[in-house]
């Protein structure tokens, strides 16, 4: 088992080097280029900003796990798969790199990773029990999960210090059931990623002061997708294969959205556009910090309806499902990104309060 002291340590070091290192990673981003213009398209803020602040939430990471030395099987080819993913961002931070280029990157990160013998390999599903995945299966799917959950943390990190709370709140929720379930390995890493984040955080909230960058998304989204499959793949609770999802739910609602989007407006889907949930709370009225703040509400909701879905029942996993769903309604309603822009949700509550459907805001 893990000591307390220990993991308290770990989580100091991090978070005290991320937070002491990002004003040098911030004058290194200027220095190599990296920087965040706006522009009309996807960016709210103004100025030149720099960029590449995930670097140190990796060395912030690096340096907790240094003190915590967690051994794995995996681990040396988890930590060459989460260099290859960091370089990657880098490269896209200073020069821009073109989708394709960033996709091969992200495979290369995720090969290495199944090249190591982490795959998911099994799935419980009611009424079927435990399904074993055969291994082209179990790759393909695992490949599929690491670009899918690190794309999606991409894609959501589009206001000051979104992707980076969304990302503590997501590892945090799987803290909790890694204790609960005893996974000294989960705790470890999700501990020192936690601090790590929360040090950026410090320097990244509105208004940011540098940004995390693809350097920052990408990484991040590789871990969550990494101690999800040392985690929440190997539990054998009912509807395994959603509780990674539903920690992620916000980010992941977010990527489908956008894909059926710009799939109906013949775009390509690494197309930039302000039609995302932060973008359209912001159109809806609220400012920069409220839509962050909502969205960390609601990723918090969904990271407490995980560790409740994680160790359900069947009966009650059914009850926590039918929340979640309810959960994701009513942040579309929020958004307004419904269809015909209903909101029976909403109304509903309006009614019960005493608002008509005029005094909508």
């Amino acid at each position: 088992m893990w000591n307390i002291t220990e993991l308290v340590i770990a989580f100091l070091i991090s978070a005290t080097t991320a937070l002491l290192i990002t004003p040098l990673v911030s004058k290194l981003a200027v220095k190599a280029g990296a920087v965040d213009k706006p522009d009309n398209k996807r960016k709210n803020h103004k100025g030149v900003k720099p960029s590449m602040g995930g670097l140190a939430i990796f060395i912030g990471a690096a340096a907790g796990y240094i003190y915590l030395q967690p051994a794995s099987p995996e681990m040396n080819a988890i930590i060459l798969g989460a260099l290859i993913m960091l370089i990657t961002g880098v490269l896209d931070d200073i020069f821009e790199l073109r989708a394709l280029y960033k996709l091969i990157g992200q495979t290369a990160a995720a090969v290495t990773v199944v090249s190591s013998g982490l795959i998911i390999e099994k799935l419980t599903i009611p009424f079927m029990g435990t399904v074993f995945l055969n291994d082209v299966v179990g790759i393909a799917l695992t490949i599929f999960w690491i670009l899918a959950a690190s794309n999606a943390i991409n894609l959501i990190d589009g206001l000051d210090g979104l992707a980076a709370g969304v990302s503590a709140i997501a590892l945090s929720s799987i803290l909790v059931m890694a204790v609960i379930d005893a996974r000294v390995l989960v705790v470890y890493l999700t501990i020192i990623l936690v601090g790590s984040i929360l040090g950026f955080l410090f320097h990244n909230f509105h208004p940011a002061k540098i940004f995390m960058g693809d350097t920052g998304a990408l990484f991040l989204g590789y871990s969550i997708s990494i101690v999800a499959m040392l985690g929440l793949f190997k539990n054998v609770a009912f509807f395994s294969f959603i509780v990674p999802i539903i920690v992620i739910a916000i980010p992941v609602f977010d990527t489908i959205l956008a894909i059926i989007r710009r799939s109906m407006n013949n775009q390509g889907i690494a197309t930039a556009d302000k039609k995302h949930i932060h973008y359209r709370l912001m159109d809806m009225g609220y400012t920069h910090r409220q839509s962050v703040l909502i969205i960390y509400g609601f990723s918090i909701f969904f990271g407490f309806m995980a560790i409740i879905f994680n160790s359900a029942t069947l009966l009650s996993s059914l009850v926590t499902l039918g929340i979640i769903i309810l959960g994701i309604q009513l942040i579309a309603e929020l958004a307004g990104i419904t269809f015909y822009n209903r909101q029976p949700l909403l109304d509903a509550f309006r009614r019960m309060i005493g608002i008509s459907k005029i005094d909508r805001m």
